[in-house]
């Protein structure tokens, strides 16, 4: 109570002490706001966890049509929104995000209309003509956007794939009729391994750090249209990885390393679940050296494997359950986790049962809870969203972006057409991550009391240990006082910064007298210097 009534004295007297020729202090959020409860939070450094390699999004589908189409100042101000990580009179400028999935085509673009893939912007052009050559001018748009993110300080590159190219595959198109099976022809294994090799040589000798080349995509599916797609057995994806790891060796690229197997759905880590006899159970498959489709003595095969965060994530506890299991199974073999790709897929999430009821943020406070349990129950080391921007269709408001594009026509307008854009509450959100714990940051210990599906945070140390980042998210009504204590650090606490998004703000940075302060419906991130 002493420390509520301090808060608005110490406001009032700001708000006084401001005024000067007859120009009122306008502060952030009203003078009166009320500290409903104040929580003591324990940090503790002798607590660590895993090491943040990134956090991303991806190209795919639409930002290759924006870097085609759209003007330069809507094409330079939605890179600025992703990779920038100038802070500007208390205002990040982007969310400076460290890892960029580029979408490798599988050439149904060139096929247009027979691909029989109804939505052009799901379609894809490929590097690779028919004939075997290769024209580097393709998906420009996306490559835009790469070089973009490289200018911003964006230096992890991950080339990702939903087919491979039509001129491999059985049915000659990006999507599949083989059922659980992969949609490649037999004999085209190595010509696929080959592609996959030649462009990520390609974008090495043009300065990119292509850290990371995914070949298959959620291969417990099997894509029977509507997008480029392919079932894939997992002897199937463990005969490419043998492939693929000799061509990048061919091709001397060390520093590339495979990426698998971007698995639809968690528990398909850990256990076969509704995949099938010859698919899921992808942890033991590939780390556990009695199994016959044993990868992980391959040279560039990382002790990585990653998953998709869709389908396991309406509630607090199936968040936990399936995460918790996610973590236990890959540290059996000592493994790190990547979350590659989220948005909210479904209906009847418990933060917003009723999509036409939720509110931006009550979407964004639902993606908060899925990027709370992956980083602190499935123990992720990087984090992706899925498109990083798309239209507003169907009443689906901010489930599928992060950045909003409103062609000429409308939302349901004609993507090639120039249009206008617009930052949605999922980017900053995000940026409450991305933009403060960068790679090489160690999550810590971090206890608050009485911990539930309301109020959560994680806590990151700097590796110079000169740095410590700690994410707040608040999803009650009320407004919440934060004291934190320190344990294990060995240095000085010195002062922090604080930044917020709400509905009200996008990711800004507190004043002095709102530090500490996290109000109702919103994530904050404090920034402590240590000294």
């Amino acid at each position: 109570m002493k420390n509520r009534y301090l808060l608005l004295a110490l406001s009032c007297m700001a708000a006084f002490s401001a005024c000067k020729d007859e120009v009122a202090f306008t502060p952030d959020y009203p003078l009166n706001v009320v500290v409903d409860s104040t929580l003591t939070v324990k940090i503790d450094a002798s607590q660590t966890y895993q090491t943040i390699d990134g956090f991303g999004a991806s190209g795919a589908w639409t930002l290759d049509y924006i870097g085609k189409y759209w003007s330069t100042s809507n094409k330079e101000g939605i890179a600025k929104a992703l990779f920038s990580s100038e802070i500007k009179d208390g205002q990040p400028q982007g969310i400076g995000l460290s890892q960029w999935r580029f979408n490798l085509g599988g050439g149904t673009s060139e096929q247009g209309d027979a691909s029989e893939i109804e939505d052009k912007t799901r379609r894809g052009e490929c590097f690779l003509n028919a004939n075997g050559s290769y024209t580097w001018n393709k998906s420009v748009g996306q490559q835009y956007f790469m070089e973009k993110a490289k200018e911003y300080g964006c230096d992890q590159f991950i080339l990702f794939a939903g087919t491979p190219p039509v001129y491999y595959t059985k049915n000659g198109k990006g999507w599949s009729s083989s059922g659980e099976s992969a949609n490649l022809k037999d004999d085209c294994y190595d010509d696929y391994a080959d592609f996959l090799a030649t462009v990520a040589q390609h974008f090495t000798d043009e300065g990119y750090n292509i850290s990371l080349i995914s070949p298959v995509n959620e291969p417990e599916f099997d894509w029977t249209g509507g997008q480029e797609g392919s079932g894939w057995r997992n002897s199937e994806v463990a005969r490419l990885a043998k492939e693929l790891d000799a061509k990048l060796t061919e091709k001397g690229l060390a520093n590339t390393k495979m990426l698998l197997a971007e698995a639809a759905k968690w528990y398909f880590l850990y256990e076969r679940g509704d995949a099938g006899n010859n698919r899921g159970d992808v942890i033991r498959e590939y780390f556990d050296p009695s199994s016959s489709n044993y990868i992980g003595n391959l040279e560039h095969m990382p002790n990585i494997i990653c998953g998709h965060s869709y389908w396991t994530d309406m509630t607090w506890n199936t968040l936990y359950d399936y995460r918790s299991k996610v973590h236990e199974a890959a540290k059996k073999y000592d493994l790190k986790v990547y979350q590659t790709e989220w948005s909210m897929m479904t209906e009847g999430y418990e933060d917003c049962p009723v999509y036409d009821e939720s509110s931006y943020m009550d979407i964004s406070l639902a993606m908060a809870k899925v990027m709370y349990h992956d980083l602190a129950t499935a123990n992720v080391s990087s984090w992706s969203y899925w498109t990083a921007a798309s239209q507003e269709q169907y009443s689906q408001k901010n489930r599928f972006y992060l950045i909003r594009l409103i062609p000429a026509g409308g939302d349901y307008g004609d993507i090639e057409e120039n249009g206008t854009f617009s930052a949605g509450k999922n980017l900053w959100v995000l940026g409450n991550y991305s933009l403060f714990v960068r790679p090489g940051y160690q999550r810590i210990g971090l206890t608050v009391p009485n911990q539930n599906n309301q109020f959560f945070g994680t806590a990151y140390l700097s590796p110079e240990k000169d740095k410590l980042v700690i994410v707040y998210t608040n999803c009650t009504q009320k407004s919440i006082q934060i004291e934190n204590t320190f344990e294990g650090l060995g240095k000085e606490v010195g002062d922090y910064e604080q930044y917020t998004t709400s509905a009200s703000k996008d990711l800004r940075k507190e004043p002095d007298y709102q530090k500490g302060l996290i109000p109702a419906r919103s994530v904050s991130t404090f920034v402590y210097t240590l000294k």
